[in-house]
């Protein structure tokens, strides 16, 4: 008998009991679907924290950090601004740098009229339009013209609008007063989203209008962004050791170890998914079990059957590859409905969620070929079982 023509019997077999068979892929389906979801939505969550972390932009954070010895030197090191203007234009000199990010920030008071609220006052350069683009819902976003130019406008969070202003009054052209100085709102901003979002309480004002309000020359943030991921850390390590060079400082100025950063949290992820995945693992094990449990049940039930074939002159490995086929296709069938449903459902979470469903076809072959594998090992016993029984007996066999 032909292969084909065992894949055409196992068929038969499975459109016949219906409900026996669908019951009995159950497992299968669940496990395979498990694992699946497991692994794309660990792959995700590793893709997105990365991002998060390293930034999707090529970004590292420059970060000032006094030693010991140079606080006890100067004990009033944390008051003074870590960043000045001359630094901004070094760092821009250096190959790998794209573009130096630096802005200015106070947390102070926001009125309009008589309400008033705080929140972060933050003076932004021409850089941070390029790497960080600003989206606004309502309004226009700061442009070139209006950090050039210094220009008294500002954007602002949600969290403000909600606080200084009515539902019915729209902020658009409206003059809050930062301190004692007069800007007007031209646009607001889109509320964060992703895994580390929240509510924020922030204002958006041009560089040199943030100088002028606050009576300062130098710039509390720096991050830069290489012209690639490649060079994110060579170009992190070369801004510090210019800023250290021209501070006298040793070691106040660093960036942090994105690649082992990144590294060690793709471990993490990868032992949790690993881990995660061996328990949606064991559902397999149970739908193995079903499928020799029924395959054994078919056994049973055709035993005529089988002795009427022995007897017409099928070999006892005929025997044992029909039902090996049988089980096989019970499990490849469970296992591709499995990786369809597996596959939507981490796309469902992962669009809900806000971070990205990484199905690889190397997990979803690695599915099909454990379901088949599975009904090799599951569907040994019964199909040995089938091979080895005795013609005659099967033909007295009520």
């Amino acid at each position: 008998m032909s292969i084909f023509e065992n894949i055409r019997m196992a068929l038969h077999s499975i459109k016949a009991h219906k409900m026996r068979s669908v019951l009995t892929m159950l497992g299968i389906v669940i496990g395979v679907a498990a694992v699946i979801i497991v692994v794309a939505i660990g792959q995700g969550g590793e893709a997105l924290l990365k991002s998060q972390i390293a930034g999707e932009e090529n970004t590292v954070d420059i970060y000032h950090s006094p030693s010991e010895e140079e606080i006890q030197a100067n004990p009033n090191v944390w008051q003074e601004p870590p960043f000045s203007q001359e630094d901004i234009r070094e760092l821009e000199k250096i190959d790998e740098v794209e573009h130096v990010v630096a802005f200015s920030s106070e947390y102070g008071s926001v009125r309009f009229q008589e309400e008033q609220t705080d929140a972060s006052i933050i003076g932004v350069n021409q850089a941070y339009l390029n790497v960080y683009p600003f989206n606004v819902t309502k309004g226009v976003a700061i442009h070139t013209g209006d950090i050039l130019g210094g220009r008294r406008v500002a954007l602002i969070s949600e969290g403000i609008a909600e606080e200084l202003f009515e539902d019915e009054v729209s902020p658009i052209g409206q003059v809050i007063r930062i301190g004692n100085q007069p800007v007007e709102i031209i646009g607001l901003l889109e509320p964060p989203t992703g895994l580390f979002a929240f509510n924020v309480q922030e204002v958006y004002i041009p560089w040199e209008t943030w100088r002028n309000i606050y009576g300062k020359s130098d710039f509390s943030q720096v991050t830069i962004k290489s012209d690639s991921l490649e060079n994110l850390q060579i170009a992190g390590e070369k801004a510090t050791e210019i800023l250290n060079a021209r501070n006298g400082t040793e070691e106040a100025y660093q960036v942090l170890n994105m690649e082992e950063i990144a590294e060690g949290i793709g471990q993490i992820t990868r032992i949790m998914t690993m881990i995660i995945g061996g328990i949606a693992g064991i559902s397999l094990f149970v739908g193995g079990i079903g499928v020799m449990n029924i395959m054994l049940v078919s056994v049973t039930e055709r035993t005529r059957e089988i002795g009427i074939r022995k007897s017409l002159g099928a070999t006892r490995q005929q025997i044992l590859i029909q039902f090996l086929i049988e089980a096989v296709i019970l499990t490849l069938i469970g296992g591709i409905l499995g990786i369809i449903i597996g596959s939507g459902i981490a796309t469902l979470v992962s669009t809900i969620a806000g971070w990205p469903s990484l199905i690889s076809v190397q997990v979803i072959v690695g599915g099909l070929l454990f379901s088949m594998l599975i009904g090799v090992i599951f569907g040994l016993l019964p199909a040995n079982r089938a091979a080895k029984l005795n013609p005659i007996e099967s033909l007295r066999y009520e």
